[in-house]
């Protein structure tokens, strides 16, 4: 296992780390999974063989079952991880039982805390934008709560890039904590990122942590052409998250990474993930499963090296068109373009 720093901050993260969205079953999270302690046990022992360091939650998952269960299985081994969670979605019925203001995450923290059996989280994220509380109060409440030991870094997760860049000007202007990190939805199928959450990573020092890297299960090769869904799938159907907004092209990146595979001998599944550890700022690829199969499925990508001419062939079928005014600035400011505007401006500038 390939071990990364974290942005700028002296945290090594592995390239995989695991997400237990599907630990625990209730809330609005259970139909993703319903792995139960024992299964839960069972996926954290092929990890720590694996030599993944990096364990992401979220006080949301099954209604924070998934860090319950969380902090079942990591008895007597917590110091072996890092432990990563989030707060901002509602955990209650209360008009302040959501969002980032100082009351909700302060809660929100030592609720996680409890759960979890452990007197800090090594990395905690705001799981979503509030446009409703100042980011000044957001920030000023993570600070505290680095200060006081119950947190040692801070991150975000589905920021837009202005929303990213004003939280990190604050952070700077103030003197507060800043965040390492942010996590995203970032795979083949869906490189929105890479208009300015990438290029902001990196001109930033920050790293990325990557929510859902096969799409929903769209990339894993079980969901072809002419081909009828798989059973109990949701699926281009009622579940839209990532949404599919070209059919074709989706089918067209399934085709190439299941006959690159092919040529490997791996899963489809194996060669989205290798693209993603490839691509520039990404720390760490999140991987989830049902199943210990698909767990230990996952796991393998991180031996799996691509060759140049299979990732300009993904590259080049999955690359998202240029909107202005990255179009303008490909034509007319090639010969002043910086590292970070080159990782999506870099295809089309001589």
């Amino acid at each position: 296992m390939e071990y990364r720093q974290l942005g700028r901050s002296g945290l090594r993260v592995s390239a995989l780390s695991l997400g237990t969205m599907t630990f625990g079953d209730r809330g609005p999270d259970a139909p993703v999974g319903m792995t139960d302690a024992n299964g839960a046990a069972r996926q954290l022992d092929l990890c720590l063989e694996a030599g993944v360091n990096l364990i992401d939650t979220a006080d949301v998952y099954s209604d924070g079952v998934s860090e319950e269960i969380l902090g079942r299985v990591l008895r007597g081994r917590r110091d072996r991880v890092l432990l990563a969670t989030k707060a901002r979605f509602p955990t209650g019925e209360g008009p302040n039982d959501a969002g980032l203001s100082r009351h909700h995450l302060i809660a929100g923290c030592e609720a996680s805390l409890r759960r979890l059996q452990t007197d800090h989280v090594d990395l905690y994220q705001v799981h979503q934008w509030d446009g409703q509380t100042p980011l000044e109060e957001t920030l000023d409440t993570l600070d505290t709560l680095v200060r006081q030991g119950k947190v040692r870094y801070i991150g975000c997760s589905n920021y837009s890039g202005w929303q990213l860049m004003k939280a990190l000007g604050i952070s700077e202007l103030r003197g507060l904590q800043r965040f390492v990190s942010q996590q995203i939805h970032y795979t083949l199928q869906a490189r929105e990122a890479e208009y300015e959450l990438v290029p902001a990573t990196l001109d930033q020092g920050l790293g990325i942590l990557v929510w859902s890297p096969l799409a929903g299960g769209l990339l894993s090769g079980k969901y072809r052409r002419d081909q009828q869904a798989p059973e109990g799938s949701r699926h281009l159907s009622d579940w839209d998250e990532p949404p599919v907004r070209d059919r074709d092209a989706l089918y067209e990146i399934v085709d190439a990474l299941v006959e690159i595979g092919e040529g490997h001998g791996v899963s489809a599944a194996q060669v989205a993930l290798a693209w993603l550890l490839g691509r520039p700022g990404v720390s760490s690829v999140v991987i989830g499963a049902r199943t210990d199969e698909h767990l230990a499925d996952n796991l393998a990508a991180a031996d799996l090296e691509l060759n140049d001419d299979e990732r300009s062939r993904l590259d080049e079928i999955s690359a998202p068109p240029l909107l202005y005014p990255y179009w303008h600035q490909a034509k007319t400011a090639s010969e002043r373009l910086s590292d970070a505007d080159l990782t999506l401006l870099g295809p089309h500038v001589g």
